[in-house]
């Protein structure tokens, strides 16, 4: 059965303005979406809205179990003998006869890894372990390290003659999957999506079980990468006679004042019989409004076959891409069989240029822009790497907040919604694969990366790897020359648009460097002056910079305390914001850089190891709540006048000691004032910052930002008294009603005069009810080791973070906050209601 009325449209894809996203293929209703950001129905050359092609939406009502990686009785009997597989039919787990009452009942996305106490045995030499976050995952921890999921479903009896695909956005990591207790298939790649043909399993007009175990005992990286179910899945119908996956693509180039599209895409005919195909493209602008079409005639198609179809169209003054008008397209394309549609797709694109100059940098619809960028793991606060799709574009927004215009996918294939929030929001985009290798498995995760999104134009730069030192420069060099070229010569068939590059910690003199379009450096300045003067024709970028370390709102690195202070904090091979972006800001032929990292992330806990579970790299914490850093590059990455002074000024028992008071801002200059008494003024230098020494004494520290001698921006801190009272602030106050559209509500407390107490750390209960539900909470502190589900959190130096979901019944979410704790003189609670709201029905499976 199906239900098209309890739940709305998850379209994912390229998305609009709040929770309404336009999709990434063509549904049986509700396509793109109109000037009101309302799904809308697309008409088929000047038929009734049609869709031959169905996308269900496969992420609800699942049922979850732990199995074990060592022990088949307490796996379900997997494994307890070598003869498994050797019956087709024979895996009853995957059947209607198996008794799932005791499962746990959860929806998708799921990161059972965030849900797992961190473990810790001072005797453990583990570095797996503790990349990880310390979760108890790997073959040491069976019990923890594999999980099972099950889900039933109705298929109509009409469905049958259709193709119908089961696919996975991604999990973590083997996956083995049976259906109507049949051994269907495997996958072992942590972030690459897959899908099996079940056609010939399912019953028709009946019920049908998927069974999946998922192992995470193996990874596929050095950082926290999740486990279980961590991506999207989907139920896929469509007619024999249809379009290849990821097959469609619109290649634009400016011509004069026009755009022309080569447009191209295969259809496959897995039917009994021959057919004459033809396509008909068409192109509608944002505003729904065609702006091209085009035919192509009709070709014979055998019964097995499939056949490559290409065009041509115009786009008369087209709208160009760029972050800051991020113009989308969708091309809507159809299989037309004696005058039927047989199947159909739609997708957004964008027009526009972009090119790495060895002599001038890089430059995006012809004009020269700085790479701004930060790179990025794909985890978050209460939610690991299970994050529901609002929370990408969360993400995107704070990251441009400080001015970034570009991320790089660190070190994997990014999820569809990560990519969508980025085409939609304007930020550009160093897409990497997690593997570098041209084995067959390799080659596979790359050119699915590529296919994927070669229609984005967010995307700049494909990546083929991290640091491979040994194929880079040593054992493997050889090797590593001949990896390389394989690679980037098949990013180059995949699509001929893009550069290839990978992010290199060397001199780039040998090895995989060879075969690179472009040049990319991780850190290691002394390198990029030298490289340039010896390949003049070669353009170079910061693959990976700075590496600076800070604790939020810490200001005195205490090494009892795993902290690092906000203001100079960096590792040995790493460079302060102000050292890297003053070298790669301040040379024309330098493309810019990414600076590691954007967020915090669970693992790789650096600069120190336990009780730490994440690093602290980040511009900002794993809530995305910013450090001082972010100013500093909201200061030299924005136009707009911006001044920032830290630290807060709560310094009880320091009083006649000197505190440190720095401000980053753009302006001319600033003074500072204690209590009204100047300290005086300085001028800032250019990408720099400046600073005082302060005697603490309790009350105001006031910076005044100059510009052509006028103020125009003035900062304070206060010295706050107690906490008094909590308050609640959401990020938005209405939320679509889809049972999977969040809203992100930071908590703080406020002193008797309404001022935030930035050094509180008070434990907060929480209560959710209404129409949604609590499915994360954190607070930035990377030394926490709090539940990241418990309705509960301690602040950290003044803040927590409450991640709300809704339910698919449209009303009311009411959060309440009080003070967890027992004794002294309790804080006032607070309340906050967010609306849900009812959006456009879609298809779920149910």
């Amino acid at each position: 059965m199906v239900d098209t009325t309890r739940r709305t449209f998850l379209l994912s894809g390229v998305g609009l303005a709040g929770s309404c996203l336009v999709p990434r293929a063509l549904w049986a209703a509700g396509i793109g979406s109109g000037t009101d950001g309302k799904p809308m129905l697309p008409t088929l050359g000047g038929e009734s809205p049609v869709a031959p092609r169905e996308q269900w939406l496969l992420d609800f009502d699942w049922r979850f179990a732990f199995g074990n990686g060592c022990d088949p009785s307490k796996d379900f009997g997997y494994g307890s003998g070598q003869d498994d597989f050797s019956k087709t039919g024979d895996f009853k787990i995957a059947t209607s006869d198996f008794d799932d009452k005791g499962w746990r009942a959860l929806d998708l996305p799921h990161d059972w890894a965030v849900e797992l106490s961190p473990v810790h045995d001072d005797r453990d030499d583990d570095n797996s372990l503790t990349s990880h976050g310390y979760k108890p995952l790997g073959r040491r921890y069976p019990a923890t390290s594999v999980g099972w999921y099950r889900r039933t479903f109705e298929i109509p009896a009409s469905d049958r003659g259709r193709r119908i695909w089961i696919e996975f956005d991604g999990a973590m990591r083997d996956v083995v999957l049976f259906v109507n207790g049949c051994f269907i298939g495997q996958h072992d790649d942590g972030y690459t999506p897959f899908r099996f043909d079940l056609t010939d399993f399912l019953n028709y007009g009946g019920k049908n079980v998927v069974a999946l175990r998922v192992d995470a005992s193996f990874g596929d990286g050095w950082f926290y990468e999740g486990a279980g179910i961590y991506r999207h899945v989907w139920l896929t119908k469509m007619d024999p006679v249809h379009l290849g996956r990821w097959e469609s693509v619109v290649r634009p180039a400016i011509e004069g004042n026009a755009a022309k599209l080569d447009l191209a895409t295969l259809v496959e005919n897995e039917g009994e019989h021959a057919v004459q195909a033809s396509l008909e493209w068409r192109i509608t602008d944002a505003s729904g409004h065609v702006v091209a079409q085009a035919t192509t005639p009709a070709q014979a198609i055998a019964p097995g076959a499939s056949a490559d179809c290409r065009a041509t169209a115009r786009i008369d003054a087209p709208s160009l891409w760029s972050p800051d008008e991020p113009h989308l397209y969708t091309a809507l394309v159809k299989v037309v069989v004696d005058g039927t549609t047989r199947d159909a797709e739609q997708f957004p694109f964008g027009v526009r240029t972009a090119a790495f100059d060895p002599d001038r940098g890089f430059f995006l619809n012809g004009k020269p822009l700085k790479i701004q960028g930060t790179c990025n793991h794909q985890d978050h606060a209460g939610v690991g790497a299970a994050l529901p799709d609002r929370l990408q574009a969360f993400r995107v927004g704070v990251l441009q907040g400080m001015g970034c215009n570009a991320v790089r996918t660190s070190h994997n294939m990014p999820t569809p919604e990560w990519v969508a929030a980025c085409d939609r929001m304007g930020m550009l985009m160093m897409c990497e694969t997690r593997h570098m290798s041209s084995s067959p498995g390799g080659m596979q995760q790359l050119d699915v990366m590529v296919k994927r999104y070669r229609n984005s134009p967010s995307i700049i730069l494909w990546s083929i790897g991290n640091e491979e030192w040994k194929l880079q420069k040593g054992a493997l060099e050889q090797q590593g020359e001949r990896i390389g070229a394989t690679m980037v010569a098949r990013c180059h068939e995949l699509d001929p648009t893009r550069v290839v590059s990978a992010a290199v910690n060397g001199d780039n003199e040998q090895g995989v460097s060879d075969s690179l379009d472009v040049i990319g450096f991780n850190y290691n300045l002394k390198y990029p002056d030298a490289f340039h003067k010896e390949h003049p024709h070669r353009a170079v970028y910061g693959s990976e910079t700075s590496s600076a370390i800070a604790t939020r709102g810490e200001y005195v690195t205490d090494p009892k305390k795993n902290t690092v202070n906000s203001y100079d904090g960096v590792v040995e091979w790493g460079e302060t914001p102000e050292q890297w972006w003053s070298f790669y800001g301040t040379r024309d032929w330098l493309a810019g850089g990414f600076a590691w990292t954007g967020f915090d992330y669970r693992g790789e806990p650096t600069p120190y190891g336990w009780p730490s579970v994440n690093s602290q790299f980040g511009i900002v914490d794993l809530c995305g709540f910013p450090k001082d850093y972010y100013y500093y590059y909201k200061a030299w990455w924005k136009d707009a006048p911006s001044l920032h002074v830290f630290p807060h000024w709560n310094w009880q028992g320091k009083e006649g000691q000197e505190i440190a008071v720095w401000a980053y801002s753009n302006l001319d200059e600033v003074e500072l004032l204690l209590n009204g008494k100047s300290l005086g003024i300085q001028k800032v230098p250019r990408l720099g910052h400046v600073q005082w020494k302060v005697t603490y004494a309790p009350g105001v520290i006031e910076a005044r930002g100059r510009k052509d001698g006028q103020v125009v921006l003035v900062e304070r801190r206060e010295t706050t008294g107690p906490a008094r009272k909590l308050r609640l602030a959401a990020d938005r106050s209405q939320i679509g009603a889809d049972g999977q559209d969040v809203a992100m509500i930071t908590v703080d407390v406020l002193d008797e005069h309404d001022r935030p107490v930035p050094t509180a750390n008070n434990k907060i209960a929480f209560r959710i009810s209404g129409a949604g539900k609590l499915i994360g909470v954190g607070n930035g502190d990377p030394n926490c080791l709090e539940s990241d589900k418990a309705p509960k959190r301690s602040l950290f130096n003044g803040l927590a973070q409450v991640i709300v979901q809704s339910t698919d019944s449209a009303g009311t979410i009411r959060i309440e906050a009080v003070e967890d704790a027992a004794g002294g003189q309790p804080l006032a609670s607070a309340s906050l209601t967010i609306t849900t709201k009812k959006t456009a029905p879609r298809l779920v499976v149910a």
